[in-house]
């Protein structure tokens, strides 16, 4: 029985692994839109959206048959428990790339107001931390997610001047409002996906040690 717990285990993981690289897929798409003002790509990121929905709910079942059928105990109770925490992260990082796409379908046609540098540096730190996290859940890597857990603040150091640039902008010039309030958008859709991998991180904490690092920082606060 154990032998077959392992293998579906090891299923799991692997799928977990492929919606971690759906969702990248996604940001890149978005990202690639966003800069290139690629139409094509721009609508490919929403539509890719529901392909993301499909893989949460097969993770989802997946994780429903282990713990029904398997009925595991102690820390592989964790690791399902957090897996199904964490597809709700993943699947929300897939609606945000295809928000961002939708922004960007708006603005095809206008030459952009600043040459875009942080936002899709913004893209970059949040791709890499929801690989990191989870990578961290499939080799059970405390430290690497608390890597994530702490990468976050240069996501949130980058929104912050992505949106004093653009707010600069609209003081200097009423006219840029409209585009500057759409990339703001964008900006605060990035800071998001940062958050929600930070959540993935968290629960990975949590699958590891049973103690969640949002509840231990608010412990420790």
């Amino acid at each position: 029985m154990r032998s077959k717990f392992d293998r579906q285990l090891a299923k799991l993981h692997d799928m977990m692994i492929e919606m971690g690289a759906m969702i990248e897929k996604a940001i890149t798409f978005a990202i690639h839109a966003l800069v290139q003002q690629d139409e094509a790509m721009a609508k490919q990121a929403i539509a890719f959206d529901a392909d993301i929905d499909q893989m949460e709910k097969e993770i989802e079942a997946m994780c429903l048959r282990l713990l029904l059928q398997q009925q595991p105990v102690a820390r592989d109770l964790r690791v399902i428990s957090a897996a199904l925490k964490m597809i709700t992260d993943m699947e929300r990082i897939g609606d945000q790339a295809a928000d961002i796409s939708e922004i960007t379908l708006f603005l095809i046609n206008e030459t952009y107001i600043k040459k875009l540098e942080h936002i899709p540096l913004m893209a970059a730190a949040t791709s890499k931390m929801v690989t990191e996290s989870i990578d961290a859940y499939v080799k059970m890597d405390l430290e690497l997610a608390q890597q994530v857990i702490d990468y976050d603040d240069v996501v949130d150091e980058l929104f912050d001047t992505v949106k004093t640039d653009l707010i600069d902008l609209i003081q200097q010039d009423k006219a840029n409002g409209p585009q500057a309030i759409d990339l703001i958008m964008i900006a605060k859709y990035f800071e998001r996906i940062g958050d929600h991998a930070t959540n993935i991180a968290e629960w990975v904490v949590f699958s590891i040690t049973g103690r969640h690092a949002g509840e231990a920082l608010a412990i420790n606060s």
